[in-house]
């Protein structure tokens, strides 16, 4: 889990006020770095990010470790707010924590920290790396904790930066890193967990896209052409949704397609085809193991399991190379409800091994 030397090596912590990131860094300043904390202010709506910065200072003077605030309010919003209104405006699902961890916390944050002299950044990420120490090579691996891996929105990062990363936690459930913080009187040890989008906070995201977009009512159209309903705005709405319009047909539907131009929700029933997929397009792929990657470069077939949304479970699938940075995902079994466009397709070996992911087309 750790290295040699470790009291000469320096550890920036990414402290976020909560318990994991806490926790993080107490296992390595018990492991013996010299270990800095650092808390990222982002654009925050929900206004806890003042409490968030004081909680996180609360532990680093409980640890007797440095800490600094890092100012990256004005990056967030341009380059992961922007991103998820350009995203909702072209009709397509955003999702904001990949780009938020490859952009700003093992992006502005890692550059930030490496420049002031970290030999390692970490975080409290539940998500394992293994490290070959002949080979130089690193694995990004899911987390002992099933329902708190994390591995699905780290794909994005850029693999030469797994190298110099450390997620102390990841080989730990969540009651186990409860009771470490607890046994060390951590302040954060009763707070609970966060559940809003990275940085941004807890709020009502249609709300946050009303404010930006506005509402726009449209008709829903099922696959017969037959008018079954109205929405607020296609913006509101991503591929799968079976909930949150006025639904006049008396029957549950899903949305399967978006007409932007006409402001259109086109629908299918559980019955129809339409509602099942079996293959869909990624592009802009970013492969964490040489040896899959070498068999993309070669146009190779590549057998792997891949994961949709978070939290899914794996499906058994396999990549088609079509271009320099665009693929065919078929999955072995045609499944319900077909991936939404923008969000991220993440694969893995059958051992839990992250291989890379790529955007849905």
């Amino acid at each position: 889990m750790f290295f040699l030397n470790k009291k000469h090596q320096k550890v920036f912590v990414a402290l976020s006020g909560g318990v994991d990131s806490s926790v993080a860094a107490l296992l390595l300043k018990r492991a013996g770095y010299q270990v800095f904390g650092g808390f990222i202010r982002g654009y925050n709506l929900d206004g806890c990010q003042d409490k968030e910065a004081y909680d996180a200072r609360l532990v680093a003077e409980k640890l007797g470790i440095p800490f600094y605030v890092f100012d990256f309010e004005k990056e967030y919003k341009e380059r992961v707010v922007n991103y998820i209104l350009e995203g909702y405006r072209k009709g397509i699902t955003p999702n904001p924590d990949v780009v938020c961890n490859s952009q700003i916390k093992f992006g502005l944050f890692y550059n930030q920290a490496k420049a002031m002299g970290a030999d390692f950044v970490a975080s409290g990420h539940y998500a394992i790396l293994k490290r070959n120490f002949f080979t130089r090579k690193v694995s990004l691996f899911q987390a002992k904790d099933k329902n708190k891996d994390q591995t699905y929105f780290l794909w994005q990062v850029p693999y030469e930066r797994f190298k110099q990363l450390i997620f102390p936690i990841g080989s730990f459930k969540k009651e186990e890193v409860r009771r470490l913080a607890k046994k060390f009187d951590l302040p954060t040890a009763e707070k609970k967990d966060s559940q809003g989008i990275c940085f941004l906070g807890k709020f009502k995201f249609s709300d946050f896209l009303k404010q930006h977009l506005g509402e726009k009512e449209g008709e829903i159209i099922d696959v017969y052409g037959k008018k079954v309903g109205v929405h607020r705005g296609v913006w509101f709405y991503t591929l799968g949704q079976k909930h949150g319009f006025i639904n006049t047909a008396g029957r549950e539907f899903y949305v399967i397609d978006k007409d932007l131009q006409n402001n259109v929700l086109i629908v299918a029933y559980k019955e129809n085809k339409e509602v099942y997929c079996q293959s869909f397009k990624v592009t802009d792929l970013n492969f964490l193991d040489d040896e899959i990657s070498k068999a993309f470069k070669n146009k190779k077939e590549i057998k792997v399991w891949v994961r949709v949304r978070y939290r899914q479970p794996l499906l058994e699938a396999k990549i088609s190379p079509l271009d320099f940075s665009l693929a065919l995902v078929t999955t072995k079994e045609p499944q319900m409800l077909f991936p939404a466009s923008g969000q991220s397709a993440v694969f893995y070996s059958k051992k839990g091994q992250v291989l890379g992911g790529g955007v849905i087309v």
